[in-house]
């Protein structure tokens, strides 16, 4: 079966090659980590500074998160693991181009690589290489050769925040007993919620090796207005300024893809005139199109800056648009936004992480495709804790009964803040289970 895979694995990638050469050509992409992910070449860790000679006196964790919104999900595991155990080593693999810019960013104190494909030569060798005690992926990664070659070698193996939507379910039951078979590989899986527990159950999981630890990404967000980061951004913007034209408001729109970008600079356009003080910090989901939304935010007309070539001086207060085109700095933002649109969901993409605003007491809305965050969704619509467009026309509305009613946008906003505080633990429940799988590998 493992050689069957190798062969379906290069075929698909020589078919695929012309059109990586071309991102790469045309958007810079797919130029790095290509070592690690033919041959699983990770840096060996050595006693020095990259440190990876296997050390028996001390617990070693590989954590994959395959992109950016992955690696958001394992930083508070991470955190809470080396407070508890100092000594541990980290290994944090991801597989894209974003991905690992910040993942350097985030995890500079450990090891940080490109994942090894699923080719068997390239995992053995990156097995060999970090000699794990312990395997953590998030969300969900079934690599049947990953999988199978990390059991053998009698490493455990966790799927941490867990989630299966329901398109991904009917899918998988088309070849239930493969999947089966390598989800049998898996010792423990933490899931968000029932919802997706039980869709892990349909597809054969055995009942006592899965939990509902709820969505880390609850733990993750920070309600801390204050934090340096954020009063490091506010500053920058000239935010703590007075304003002629009275009480400054500022709209975020995060994680955009086309075409919310031109629907939120369009409804801009249209706010202004009417609210001089607003200010739009826009900010895309993908690094690639930074440029192409550059020429949109241009077209506009309106007041704008961007925030690679800013410094840390104050700016000023002419700008009305700020185009965040950085990798790893949307927490951040939200930590200024009084309302907020999050992106992903008049687009395709099902969605994007809403927890981060409503965290931080921003008023929160979304459009209708938000597959990827269903059981979220449902919880902050049962609180009336944001609200949900079904189409682009209600975006202006909206925000000028956020601006005009304060009181309104308050009551929104506290319930926001407060249903996530009562989410919270989820990082907990996880790295109890994680300890204890560790514990069973001695």
């Amino acid at each position: 079966m493992s050689h069957l895979l190798n062969l379906i694995y290069i075929l698909l990638l020589i078919v695929a090659s012309p059109w990586i050469v071309w991102r790469r050509v045309t958007q810079g992409r797919y130029k790095q980590g290509w070592r690690e992910k033919l041959f699983g070449n990770l840096p060996r860790l050595s006693t020095a500074t990259t440190a990876l000679k296997k050390d028996p006196t001390k617990r070693r964790i590989w954590f994959h998160a395959v992109s950016v919104g992955e690696l958001q999900v394992i930083r508070p595991v991470i955190e809470l693991a080396q407070s508890e155990w100092p000594d541990l080593q980290i290994i944090v693999t991801t597989s894209t181009d974003s991905g690992y810019e910040l993942a350097k960013k985030l995890y500079s104190q450990h090891q940080v690589a490109f994942a090894p494909l699923d080719f068997t030569w390239a995992i053995r060798r990156a097995l060999d290489r970090i000699e794990p005690d312990l395997l953590v992926m998030a969300e969900l990664e079934l690599w049947p050769n990953w999988l199978s070659i990390t059991a053998r070698q009698g490493i455990p193996i966790a799927i941490i925040n867990a989630r299966l939507s329901a398109r991904s379910l009917s899918g998988y039951l088309r070849i239930a007993p493969i999947i089966t078979s390598v989800l049998s590989r898996v010792d423990w899986i933490g899931t968000q919620s029932e919802t997706y527990r039980d869709r892990f159950l349909q597809l054969g999981y055995p009942n006592e090796r899965i939990d509902v630890t709820g969505n880390i990404k609850f733990d993750g967000a920070t309600p801390d207005r204050k934090h340096p980061e954020v009063a490091m951004r506010r500053s920058m913007l000239s935010l703590n300024a007075p304003q002629e034209e009275g009480e400054r408001t500022v709209w975020l729109c995060g994680s955009t893809q086309s075409p919310e970008e031109s629907l939120c600079l369009q409804a801009m356009s249209e706010l202004l005139p009417r609210f001089p003080g607003l200010r739009m910090i826009l900010v895309p989901r993908h690094a690639e199109r930074f440029d192409e939304v550059a020429k949109l935010v241009e077209a506009s007309g309106l007041p704008w800056i961007r925030r690679s070539q800013l410094t840390d001086a104050p700016t000023g207060t002419q700008w009305r648009v700020l185009l965040a085109d950085s990798v790893g700095e949307l927490r951040w933002w939200w930590g200024l936004a009084d309302i907020g649109f999050v992106g992903g969901s008049f687009g395709s993409r099902g969605g994007q992480n809403m927890i981060e605003p409503c965290a931080y007491a921003v008023a929160t809305s979304f459009g209708p495709n938000t597959r990827n965050f269903t059981d979220v969704v449902q919880l902050l619509l049962e609180s009336d804790g944001a609200v949900q467009f079904q189409d682009p026309a209600q975006i202006v509305p909206w925000v000028t009964s956020m601006i005009e009613n304060p009181s309104e946008r308050q009551a929104l906003q506290e319930r926001a803040k407060e249903l996530v505080q009562k989410q919270r633990g989820a990082v907990q429940r996880t790295w109890s289970q994680l300890k204890t799988l560790i514990a069973s590998n001695d």
